[in-house]
């Protein structure tokens, strides 16, 4: 697999009870809580998201977590990039991982993703009602990458880019000094004896900057890459720009509720108009409608469909400088967001048809 795309999958484990969950949302909740109460608001709009092959699962059973993985590799998937949950020591969703590195059976590589916002009562990210607080120190930082290297890093699932593990940070900006903390990283790493590490950030909120004035090694391009209150996509044009806020106001006059549509086949069109960088990883979303989360404000993709999103997966297989970069990675957000509408696990309206487009796509000519 040296020379060929590796395409990961985004992974989110909040499908299983947690007591803090519990004690937030009600006992029991998960991430279906959300989902199953998904209903449409316009007409045509597909809600609720449910699952069709693997069900309701519940990611402490080794029986869900093996069904995932043999699900992904059928079709072409090369690993997952599971999001990451530390709070100054306290970690939060962890039991699913943490139990795959105990089972041998579970061979499907991974990397991890740090969501390094605090966790808010509010599902748009903002900062209101906070039940966890990230609270950023050099303690911390040492504490959190001594975790990282004695429990993941020098496991032989865990992906690696020339020997040296990849360790994604969601929001470098939220910290006081980001350069700082990943000197800090890479001085335990190598105390640990786990050597040096491949360090990466998503380009969310509005961050596009270049990787090594911040310290890190790559970027990884985070989709859906729209317009928004809180930033603006630097990596499209003032004019795509433009167009791109003039369709919102024409697809918001289809419901009451203030929530902000988008042709997905146009979304697809204008991302083709972006020019590939050889350090930032690509990246695509199947679907994205986080209605479920939201009473009001949600942002829904209409008229998306697995041809369109082959298409997009096709241009960038095709467009995208794989020779000049290193990493080989193209993210797919995501495996398994289904309170966002957004997944390429099997659901009751397209069953298994996401995922053979991309097994499809990735698969044609592989010797290219």
């Amino acid at each position: 697999m040296k020379n060929k795309i590796k395409p990961i999958a985004i992974h989110l484990p909040q499908f299983h009870p947690i007591p803090e969950n519990d004690t937030w949302w009600g006992k029991g909740f998960t991430e279906w809580t959300n989902v199953t109460k998904a209903t449409p608001r316009f007409e045509g709009h597909y809600q609720p998201h449910l699952p069709a092959d693997l069900g309701f699962y519940d990611l402490r059973l080794e029986e869900a977590r093996l069904a995932q993985e043999n699900l992904a590799k059928e079709h072409g998937i090369y690993g997952f990039c599971y999001y990451h949950y530390w709070f100054n020591g306290k970690k939060v969703l962890y039991e699913p991982l943490e139990r795959k590195l105990k089972n041998t059976n579970e061979d499907f590589p991974f990397m991890l993703c740090w969501a390094n916002e605090n966790w808010t009562r509010a599902w748009d990210g903002l900062e209101k009602e906070v039940l966890l607080k990230q609270d950023y120190s050099d303690t911390d930082d040492a504490n959190h990458m001594t975790y990282l290297c004695e429990t993941f890093f020098k496991d032989e699932r865990y992906m690696k880019q020339d020997g040296k593990p990849v360790f994604l940070v969601y929001r470098p900006t939220l910290f006081p000094d980001i350069k700082k903390t990943i000197e800090t990283w890479r001085k335990i790493a190598r105390e640990k004896g786990v050597g040096e590490i491949h360090l990466g950030y998503m380009q969310s909120w509005g961050l596009r900057v270049e990787p090594e004035s911040l310290g890190f090694d790559f970027a990884v391009e985070f989709q859906p890459n729209f317009p928004s209150p809180i930033s603006e996509p630097k990596s499209i044009s003032n004019r795509i720009i433009t167009k791109l806020k003039r369709l919102f106001i024409k697809e918001n006059k289809k419901t009451d509720i203030k929530d902000r549509h988008f042709d997905y086949q146009t979304f697809v069109k204008l991302q083709k108009q972006n020019q590939f960088k050889s350090n930032v990883s690509p990246c695509l979303v199947p679907m994205w409608d986080n209605s479920s989360r939201r009473k009001t404000n949600a942002f829904v993709f209409t008229n998306e469909s697995p041809k369109h999103y082959g298409e997009w997966l096709s241009h960038i297989k095709t467009n995208y400088p794989w020779s000049e970069n290193k990493e080989k990675f193209l993210f797919i957000n995501a495996w398994n967001e289904w309170a966002e509408g957004n997944h390429l696990e099997p659901c009751q309206k397209w069953g298994t048809q996401y995922l053979e487009m991309t097994k499809k796509v990735l698969l044609e000519n592989e010797s290219r």
